[in-house]
């Protein structure tokens, strides 16, 4: 049986107010396209909830002109909260989803205009090129840096997330699952050292971390593959600090970046493979899921080695125009052609706009 991960496909984040959020997300990231947005229970979540099944709202956003989707969360049975202590830079998890932009000096004019809450000023990035960084209401960290690959005209002044900042203990063991087993097998950046735009920008910055960014050598498949276009992992192992687990005695769907998810195909094989390398699911739909009654998708979860949550999605149905009742059927599709470029464009009709 096929099967393949095709690459990164969203990072999602827990918010307390749904509404609010995306709202924030839709004016400075562009993220105005739902592929799905609904209220629903999560049973395969109970094992990062205390054993309770909580009630949530989700809604899967995109900037079509390019980039990754994110999974924005809400819980409606309990209120998204954030932790009792701070984090800083090198803390388990994901601790910083990156931007992509066309132009970083022009994007930092315009959020600085809008009154985005910018920490400091550009940076050099140490791999090449501009960057710099912001908090969303919530207090969760984004860092815009230079992007290419937009799939529509530039209309705005971002794409959507490119990828993450992730905090782990040893990046050689994270590799065994980042690089190994889930395709982001190329290092363009490793170096050991204390960091410029870090240093001036991000909390616990200051100090030495190892950091690596990883990016796939395989062609990105997927019937968004188009949209999604390079993507990249980094990771940051702190050399001179004991780091936190940023989801320690936390509810998945606290304020945070709660997981990064992964577009795949053939997932019970991919979840046999996985299991024999220590990657085991720590839950799993089983079968199909409906989310909001609009999208047909194979769930499941597993941990890096620290514990960072990766959600990996088979996706068998999707709505290109929900209002008129055009859907898309892809299990049946070759697992990595894109769409057609009618299809992916017609997503624009139903775009949200303020």
């Amino acid at each position: 049986m096929y099967k393949r991960i095709n690459g990164l496909q969203h990072v999602g984040v827990g918010v307390p107010n749904h509404a609010e959020s995306w709202k924030w997300y839709r004016k400075f990231f562009g993220m105005d396209i739902a592929m799905f947005n609904g209220e629903a229970e999560a049973p395969l979540m109970q094992i990062y909830t205390k054993g309770d099944i909580i009630n949530k709202r989700a809604a899967m956003i995109l900037n079509l002109q390019g980039g990754l989707a994110m999974e924005v969360v809400s819980p409606v049975s309990f209120k998204a909260t954030d932790a009792n202590v701070s984090f800083e830079l090198g803390d388990l998890g994901i601790f910083i989803a990156q931007i992509k932009s066309p132009d970083v000096e022009k994007t930092h004019t315009w959020f600085k205009d809008k009154g985005a809450d910018i920490i400091g000023e550009i940076q050099e990035l140490p791999y090449g090129g501009k960057t710099f960084y912001l908090k969303d209401p919530n207090g969760l960290l984004f860092q815009v840096v230079p992007g290419g690959g937009w799939y529509t005209k530039l209309r705005h002044v971002t794409g959507g997330p490119v990828g993450s900042t992730v905090g782990v203990t040893d990046i050689d063991k994270a590799l065994t699952l980042y690089a190994d087993l889930l395709g982001y097998d190329k290092i363009i950046f490793d170096e050991t050292r204390v960091f410029d735009d870090w240093k001036n920008t991000v909390p616990g910055g200051d100090k030495t971390f190892r950091r690596v960014r990883l990016a796939q050598s395989n062609k990105p498949g997927g019937g968004f593959a188009k949209v999604m276009a390079d993507t990249y992992i980094e990771l940051a192992q702190a050399i001179d600090y004991t780091p936190k687990k940023i989801y320690a005695d936390r509810l998945w769907g606290d304020i945070g970046f709660v997981h990064l998810g992964f577009d795949v195909r053939g997932m019970k094989e991919l979840g046999k493979d996985l299991a024999e390398k220590g990657f085991g699911f720590t839950c799993d739909t089983k079968d199909t899921l409906d989310m909001g009654g609009t999208t047909r998708v194979h769930c499941t979860y597993i941990e890096d080695p620290d514990g960072t949550l990766i959600e990996l999605i088979e996706v068998y149905k999707i709505p290109i125009i929900e209002k008129l009742g055009i859907f898309l059927n892809l299990e049946n599709r070759d697992p990595l052609k894109p769409l057609p470029d009618f299809m992916l464009k017609a997503l624009r009709f139903g775009r949200i706009k303020d």
